[in-house]
Formats: C-alpha cells, structure tokens, sequence
C-alpha cells in the first residue's frame, strides 16, 4: 500500500469534526431498524378479523353493479345512479351505514349502559340540588337566629335602661318599693332566705323579657308620663299623647 500524503488535498478536505462518525453509526442504525420493522409488517400475515374487515371495505366502497338483483330490479323500475329513492326523490341518497358489533356483549348491553350513566348523573345532579337547598336552609336559619338573639340583647338593654329609669322615677316621689321586684334593678344578694323574694323571682321568671319591658313601658307612660324611647318626661297624659310618636321602639323608628 501506498504511504498517505499528509499534504495531499483529498487528506485535507475529509470531514474531521469529533463526534461526526458516531452521529453517522446512529442515523444508520435507526434507518436499519426503520427497514427492518416494514419488512416485518409487510410479511406478518394478517388476522382474520384484519381480512373481514379489508375484504367488507373494499365491498362498501365499490358501486352496485347491473350484477347485483336488487339494484338491477330497481333499474328496471326506473331507478338511475346517484339518485334519491322514492317516487318523487325524497328517500335517501346513501345507502343505510352498516355497523359492526365488534364486542361480546349482548344486544341492548350499550343502551343499558348509557341509561345507567344518566341515571347516575341525574342523581348525582339532585344530590348537589338537595346539598345546596340545605346550606341555603342553614344559611337562613342562622340568619334568623342571629337576628333573634340581637333583638333579645337589644330588648334586655332597654329593660335594664326602663328599670334605671323606673327607680330614679320611683325615688324621685319617694316611693321606697317597686310595684314589681323587677321593675328596679336589684343588687345581687347571695343568700336569699325569704319565701316571698322566691315566689316574686319564680312570677317574674314566668315573664319574657318582651314582656316585661311592655309592663314597665306602660308604667312609666302612665305613673310619671315618661317615654324611654325619647328619654322625656312630658308634663302630663295628654302631652305624652301628643308628642310622643308611641310606646314602642318600632314607633320611635
């Protein structure tokens, strides 16, 4: 063999960039394992399913011919090629598609199969509708609630307001004992040992606290002509009458 020529030109213009020859041995081999799965599909020999449905394609996608009866019997009757059935052309143009059950499940099986879907989803749908009626249900029912209890410490403010009132009031025209045990506001005593104080507590507990403040309203109205909702005491009956609106907050709104 002849030496290489080291200054030759066909020594210079050869592609030597590092890592070239293993990019060429992998493009290489990919394109021999692309070869070698083709010829694999090419001789794989097919199933008879594969067949059936081959050989059922290229049957529905070729024309009638004058060798089929049915469509040479509707030649005969006038019948041409590409044209709507019936007597005036409004049938169909396109043959009925043809579908294959392909599944081992029995007739009907989809169909019950899909009711059941709807089924569930229509269940599934009223149980979001029950969920959402019943926090709706909660939402207001706490509503109320909430209202109920600011209105009862809004009335048990102003009862306590009536008593200091009542007391100051009853004081002023040297009343010493309120007409009820509950018409003045009562320091706490630990240890009560009288039988009257008990049944007075167990009367006046009997009574809503609604309506001891219409009570204690309408004394103060009538013994001193005052109106807690104004803060007035007016001079007698007919100017309590006249100038104030009523004897309930809702009057004074």
């Amino acid at each position: 063999e002849e030496e290489e020529d080291y200054m030759s030109d066909l020594f210079i213009k050869q592609d030597v960039r590092p890592g070239l020859p293993m990019v060429r041995r992998v493009k290489e081999a990919i394109q021999k394992e692309e070869k070698q799965k083709e010829a694999n599909e090419k001789n794989r020999q097919k199933s008879i399913k594969e067949e059936e449905k081959e050989r059922r394609d290229l049957v529905l996608k070729s024309a009638l011919g004058n060798e089929n009866k049915g469509f040479a019997l509707l030649q005969k009757m006038g019948y041409k090629s590409g044209q709507a059935l019936g007597k005036s052309g409004e049938g169909i143009v396109e043959p009925i598609p043809l579908n294959i059950k392909t599944g081992l499940s029995g007739l009907g099986h989809e169909e019950l199969k899909k009711r059941k879907a709807e089924e569930k989803l229509e269940s599934y749908r009223q149980k979001l509708h029950m969920k959402k009626q019943a926090n709706e249900q909660a939402a207001d029912q706490f509503r109320i609630r909430f209202k109920t209890k600011q209105e009862e410490r809004k009335m048990e403010g102003d009862l306590r307001k009536s008593q200091r009132a009542c007391q100051q009031l009853d004081m002023q025209k040297d009343i010493d004992v309120p007409k009820e045990t509950w018409f003045w506001i009562e320091p706490e005593e630990e240890d009560k040992k009288d039988e009257e104080d008990k049944e007075d507590e167990c009367t006046s507990s009997d009574l809503s606290v609604s309506e001891k403040l219409h009570i204690l309203t309408a004394y103060l109205r009538e013994e001193h002509f005052y109106c807690i909702w104004c803060g007035t005491t007016y001079e007698d009956s007919g100017d309590l009458s006249s100038n104030c609106p009523g004897d309930s907050a809702a009057d004074h709104d």
